[in-house]
């Protein structure tokens, strides 16, 4: 096993306790908890360089600017953009979805006009295209999941005309961790000249991602599920994309010229960055990004998939427990959504809970994709770097004395 234990001492949090029991953080896929490393680098901007950017001459705003901009370029280098102008800086992975399906969906598409999701959709990649066919009368088309767990792409060909103009999927699933088969459908879009959004906010944390190579229309991903802060997220688009868009918000920062009764935009990214822009987040984002390339993207990628093999061969010992999911690591992201027996998934957060064991419980902000599965809910454990197998037998013991509470035995 790739041992990252060593990086444990980097995340304060990982020191507490937990209901009297040493914290088990498993419920990264949420977010994951940050290294002293970017919190000093939070700390370090508020307390010597704090000033807003762009629009001042004095030394504390050029600074600023300078940080602002330099955690762009880190961040569109870390997934190997062509330029820091294809990097827009948004709220997160939700804002830039919506940024994509308003800025350039609802200029682009009419009536008859289809978009291609697939059932393992976050809501956030689900509701804005509902929005934008309310307005247009755009048609939404589903491809679903196979009894492996992974896209169905038997009916693709069939499926892919001229009506088509968009293809939005996740790179990797927040409840299932199924892996899009992002190149698949890339070449079979491009027969159709249909664009491709990618949702890559659970890839990029987990694996090296190259845009260039991807080439995918638009890729969105979210810093907090990567050891950055909350609040900040990219956009990143091909240019000719970007130009082609919209912005979705309007006031200062992105405008050239304003008149009366109309405006010029700034030119991409800075158009669709409307007011001040979230600056110390974005510097603590760029230290997320210094501080996983100093532990190596291949690195994580192969971390992660080797935790997540240790977790699903333990779960295998629980009688009663079903994992949804494939069953190979090496084609799989590392949340493993599970039920046990028939007790509900919250109660099975709660008794973890109590044993400092952190999970997540509910419908993972994907109901389609739970009523594929036929589930209300999943009870889920995600994996990040700073996770070992320890962690993972304090999950089976805690599993294991919920099965004793709910009466189903030894």
């Amino acid at each position: 096993m790739t041992d990252l234990s060593y990086l444990r001492e980097d995340f304060p949090i990982l020191s507490r306790d937990v209901n009297g029991h040493p914290l088990v953080y498993l419920d990264s896929a949420a977010t994951t908890q940050k290294p002293i490393q970017v919190l000093d680098a939070v700390d370090t901007f508020y307390r010597t360089t704090n000033a807003n950017v762009h629009r001042a001459a004095h030394t504390l705003s050029a600074e600023a600017t300078d940080a602002y901009e330099g955690a762009r370029a880190k961040v569109a280098s870390f997934i190997n953009a062509s330029s820091p102008n294809e990097l827009v800086f948004s709220r997160g992975a939700t804002t830039s979805l919506n940024h994509i399906a308003y800025g350039w969906g609802l200029n682009h598409l009419s009536e008859g006009d289809r978009v291609v999701l697939t059932v393992m959709e976050h809501h956030a990649n689900v509701v804005p295209w509902q929005l934008v066919a309310r307005h247009t009368g755009i048609e939404l088309v589903y491809l679903t999941l196979d009894d492996q767990y992974e896209l169905d792409l038997s009916g693709l060909d069939d499926l892919l005309d001229e009506r088509v103009k968009i293809v939005t999927v996740s790179g990797m699933s927040n409840v299932t961790g199924t892996l899009g088969p992002v190149h698949t459908l890339v070449e079979a879009a491009r027969s159709v000249e249909a664009l491709v959004v990618v949702d890559a906010a659970q890839l990029v944390p987990h694996a090296p991602v190259d845009v260039q190579e991807l080439d995918a229309d638009f890729v969105v991903f979210s810093g907090h599920k990567m050891l950055g802060p909350t609040g900040i997220g990219a956009m990143w688009g091909k240019a000719e994309r970007l130009e082609e868009m919209e912005p979705t918000e309007g006031g200062g920062e992105m405008i050239a010229d304003v008149g009366l009764y109309e405006s010029r935009w700034a030119p991409v990214p800075h158009k669709f960055e409307a007011g001040t822009p979230p600056i110390a987040q974005a510097v603590g984002l760029g230290a997320a990004v210094d501080y996983l390339n100093a532990v190596g993207m291949e690195t994580v990628r192969d971390h992660g998939q080797e935790i997540t093999g240790y977790a699903m061969k333990r779960l295998t010992e629980i009688p009663d427990l079903t994992v949804y999911g494939p069953s190979d690591p090496a084609n799989r992201g590392g949340a493993v959504s599970f039920s046990l027996a028939d007790i509900h998934a919250h109660d099975i957060a709660t008794i973890l809970d109590q044993h400092g064991v952190e999970i997540r419980a509910g419908h993972h902000c994907a109901k389609p994709l739970m009523r594929h599965l036929q589930v209300s809910a999943t009870a889920r454990a995600s994996f990040y770097l700073y996770n070992t197998t320890d962690d993972v037998d304090q999950l089976i013991e805690a599993l294991l004395d919920a099965r004793s509470l709910f009466g189903l035995g030894a």
